[in-house]
């Protein structure tokens, strides 16, 4: 069984704007003042975990230049251009679809590109325990990290877990007030939701058959083109048919299958300006 990371790497990051614009979004900026780009430190934290992953990237059509620059290891055979955005249900099918083309038995992480993660070594372990949950069982696995404040611009899941332990989800829920979220740190159980999910490719489609139809019904039409020359063109015609929804939404509300690994290593999705702050000591605004 062959380890594939996918690496999404679409979105436009407008909670940045200006400092992450349409023309150049914040996967592609070095936020962290390091040198490196969000999207090249993303590909070199699964480095840690597999060094023989299949990495792909799915991104929108005119990011792809972006993409060739900062990890020009990555093929361009594997390089998913979305003509249109669709959310992340039907951009997850579309790399899982592709990867089960020619890996059917693949162990797949799925991962936003946008992501600081200081521990590499600490992520690491965590992800390899989740890939070894998932390849040997029909299971869906979210990384939930230990909350360390009551955070109201994250998901959180609900789950008896503790650091380093699968288990079952008990329950998602949405962006909370700030009211909410003090209780749930309270209360205990309960875990910022990553965005990172870790499957087998025969369990994705699955879950997908089940609970996203139509979206399964588009890709069926897709990859009877891959590997074609026209399968570009049925890309930029078909996908953008998709219904738009996430895989939050689409899949992990509703499947019976979801489990969550907790960690507690240092996370942060650098969705605002404070957060940037925080980890580099300096507000980019400033230099706007």
């Amino acid at each position: 069984m062959s380890n594939h990371v996918v690496i999404m790497a679409g979105g436009v990051g407008s909670r940045l704007f200006p400092l992450s614009t349409p023309e150049k979004p914040k996967q592609f900026l070095d936020l962290t003042g390091c040198g490196k780009p969000l999207l090249r430190l993303t590909y070199e934290r699964f480095l840690a975990v597999d060094p023989d992953a299949v990495f792909w990237v799915v991104t929108s059509a005119e990011y792809v230049h972006f993409v060739r620059e900062i990890v020009p290891e990555i093929p361009e055979s594997r390089i998913l251009a979305e003509p249109a955005a669709r959310s992340t249900a039907p951009c997850i099918a579309l790399a899982c679809w592709k990867i089960r083309s020619g890996w059917p038995d693949a162990n797949i992480a799925v991962t936003p590109a946008d992501a600081y993660v200081p521990d590499i070594q600490a992520f690491a372990c965590t992800v390899r325990t989740a890939l070894d949950f998932t390849a040997g069982r029909n299971a869906v696995v979210c990384l939930g990290i230990n909350p360390t404040s009551p955070h109201t611009g994250y998901g959180y899941i609900q789950a008896p877990a503790e650091p380093g332990k699968v288990v079952k989800v008990t329950a998602f829920k949405e962006k909370p007030t700030l009211e909410v979220a003090e209780r749930y740190l309270q209360e205990g159980g309960y875990w910022w939701n990553a965005g990172i999910f870790v499957w087998n490719a025969a369990t994705i489609e699955s879950e997908l058959r089940a609970h996203a139809p139509q979206i399964c019904s588009v890709m069926d039409d897709i990859s009877g083109h891959f590997g074609q020359p026209d399968e570009g063109q049925a890309i930029r015609e078909l996908f953008p048919t998709c219904e738009k929804i996430s895989i939050d939404y689409a899949v992990m509300e509703k499947s019976s299958e979801v489990y969550v690994l907790a960690a507690d290593w240092e996370w942060s999705d650098l969705g605002s300006f404070e957060a940037i702050a925080a980890i580099t000591g300096k507000d980019p605004r400033k230099s706007l």
